[in-house]
């Protein structure tokens, strides 16, 4: 993954400030554009766009009109493309919904969906959505209509409730549902892009309203074309790793806890010194008279700082078995150091979870090094 340094960077500043320059003269030579170059240091990816978006609202006086004219003059280059495009979207987004024109709210959508082919407008549309929701969904439907995919994919994208990178619209937070028309609209849109937005903004609503999620998804399924199974896989990943039984029957897993029999899992060892393994096997039988189809996933019980466990799911297998039969499992799992988590010795566990039911604990104890026998 690039650095925030190698997207928006002092160069592809500097490229931003010569098409302005060239394209709209005047502008106070768009020096503030060039000057915030030097005002990047550290930050972080999101505030060197507003950073350097709030240098080309300044270089246009704060002026909607201004600012509107420049950009779609430099929209003629090719070269105004890629990250140099989301600090232009933040202006225009910032200068649009603070003029207290409609006419300017309403073009500035326009505008951001002329942008969005040279990068994405995702992350500005969250000025709009706060400003006014409504407003907002209103001209993004609009879009489910675009010929243009990356248009149509503003829509989905720039309205999930959890988008990375973002800043938050605690409105859809409150309000899961208002965004569900978007994506009914864009479930079976020709392009995998715009499906895969689909799929991880009904994964965010997810988060929020896990029945919603469910059950928009159940809808779907009644009436699929092709390309529904897997978007709906993808969009319910969370709630089958949580082990939701309306989430995991839509994936096509099925079985209850009454149809299995779990050994296990048995470690080979109960003490794991810190960057080792802990191996463990478990046995699954279908006790059942009818065939089941089985999502198995193990859980390790952590210790964290604060001397309390907290779980994490990890995928083991998918399974298909017939009355009687078994499946044999076996997983090897690391404790070496990530930079994603921090290990911290005492008392671990390990379970087993099949289609979201849990079974019993096997403790064991993580160790320093030099503790380890």
């Amino acid at each position: 993954m690039p650095t925030a340094d190698e997207l928006i960077s002092p160069d592809s500043v500097r490229r931003l400030a010569a098409v302005l320059q060239e394209t709209s003269p005047g502008n106070s030579d768009w020096q503030r554009v060039a000057g915030s170059q030097s005002a990047l240091g550290t930050l972080g990816l999101s505030e060197r766009a507003r950073t350097v978006g709030d240098a080309v609202l300044a270089d246009c006086d704060g002026d909607y009109e201004k600012l509107a004219h420049a950009v779609r003059k430099a929209l003629i280059r090719p070269d105004l493309t890629g990250w140099m495009i989301w600090p232009v979207t933040e202006a225009v987004a910032t200068a649009a919904t603070e003029s207290g024109a409609d006419r300017h709210f309403d073009d500035g959508l326009h505008l951001l969906a002329q942008l969005t082919p040279r990068l994405t407008g995702e992350f500005a549309l969250r000025t709009f959505l706060n400003a006014d929701l409504e407003r907002t969904l209103a001209t993004a439907r609009t879009w489910t209509d675009s010929p243009d995919p990356a248009v149509r994919r503003l829509a989905s994208e720039g309205t999930r409730p959890r988008l990375p990178w973002a800043r938050q619209v605690p409105e859809l937070n409150r309000r899961p549902k208002a965004t569900v028309p978007l994506l009914d609209r864009l479930r079976t849109d020709s392009s995998q892009v715009v499906r895969r937005s689909v799929a991880n903004h009904l994964n965010d609503i997810s988060r929020l309203d896990a029945g919603l999620a469910a059950e928009v998804a159940a809808r779907w399924m009644h009436n699929p074309v092709s390309t529904t199974p897997a978007l709906v896989r993808h969009a319910m990943r969370t709630l089958v790793k949580k082990g939701e039984p309306a989430a995991l029957e839509l994936v096509g897993f099925h079985g209850s806890r009454d149809d299995l029999e779990v050994v296990g899992p048995l470690a080979e060892e109960t003490e794991i010194s810190m960057g080792g393994t802990l191996v463990f096997s478990a046995r699954v039988t279908n006790a059942s008279d009818q065939p089941v189809s089985l999502a198995i996933d193990y859980v390790i019980h952590h210790m964290k700082a604060n001397g309390k466990q907290a779980p994490k799911v990890f995928k083991l297998a998918k399974r298909g078995l017939a009355p009687g039969e078994s499946a044999e499992l076996t997983r090897s799992h690391s404790f070496r150091p990530i930079s994603t988590r921090v290990y911290y010795p005492g008392a671990h566990a390990v379970q087993l979870q099949v289609n979201g039911h849990q079974f019993d604990k096997v403790d064991f104890r993580l160790v320093e090094a030099e503790e380890a026998s």
